[in-house]
C-alpha cells in the first residue's frame, strides 16, 4: 500500500509501524496544527506547545505499535499522548499554567461591533485560562476541538461521568466569570 491523501489515519499509521516515513508526514500533516492550538490553549507559552507538539509526534514514531484500533480513533489516541505528555510538564513545573489567549478572530461591522466582540472575547479567553487545567482541556476537547464527550473522557484517562461533571462545572464557572463580570462593569 502506498502513502496517499485519502488513506484513513488507521492506514497510516499501520504504515508508520513499518517505518513509512511519507506516512508519518502525512498523518503529521493532517493532525500538527490543530494539536498545537489545543496545546497553545493549555500551556503558559507558545514555545512550550510547540516542544509538547514535537515530543507527541516523536512519541507517535516510537510507539506506534502500541496503538490498538478497538481503544479508539487515531486521534483519541494522538491527543491522549498530548494531554499526558501536558499532565506531566505541570507535574514536573508543579505549578497550574495559564492558557495564552485565544486567537483574535475577525469581526465584521462597524468599530463598536468589532470591539465589544473583542471584549466579550477576551473576557472568555481569560476565564478559560482561570480554570483548573482539567476542566480547560475538557472544554477545549469537546467545545474547540469537537472530539465526543466520550472520546475526550478516553484522552483524559477519565470514565464519561467524570468528564460531563468537568464539563458542567467548567460551564458554570464560564458562565459566572463571562456573565457576571460582564453584569458588574455597567
Amino acid at each position: 500500500m502506498s502513502c496517499r491523501s485519502d488513506s484513513s489515519d488507521e492506514e497510516l499509521l499501520s504504515l508508520v509501524r513499518r517505518g513509512d516515513r511519507l506516512a508519518f508526514a502525512e498523518l503529521m500533516q493532517r493532525h500538527l496544527d490543530p494539536l498545537h492550538a489545543y496545546l497553545a490553549r493549555l500551556m503558559a507559552s507558545r514555545s512550550d506547545a510547540e516542544d509538547l507538539a514535537q515530543e507527541t509526534f516523536l512519541r507517535i514514531w516510537q510507539k506506534a505499535h502500541s496503538y490498538h484500533r478497538q481503544r479508539g480513533k487515531v486521534s483519541t489516541w494522538i491527543y491522549r499522548i498530548a494531554h499526558n505528555l501536558c499532565v506531566d510538564t505541570f507535574r514536573k513545573r508543579s505549578e497550574v499554567s495559564n492558557a495564552t489567549a485565544l486567537e483574535t478572530a475577525y469581526y465584521p461591522g462597524d468599530h463598536l461591533e468589532h470591539q465589544a466582540a473583542r471584549e466579550a472575547h477576551s473576557r472568555l479567553a481569560s476565564a478559560l485560562a482561570e480554570l483548573p487545567e482539567n476542566q480547560r482541556a475538557a472544554v477545549l476537547l469537546c467545545q474547540v476541538r469537537g472530539f465526543s464527550n466520550a472520546e475526550a473522557a478516553q484522552i483524559m484517562a477519565l470514565n464519561l461521568t467524570a468528564l460531563e461533571s468537568l464539563l458542567a462545572r467548567a460551564r458554570r464557572k464560564l458562565r459566572e466569570k463571562v456573565f457576571i463580570d460582564e453584569g458588574d462593569s455597567r
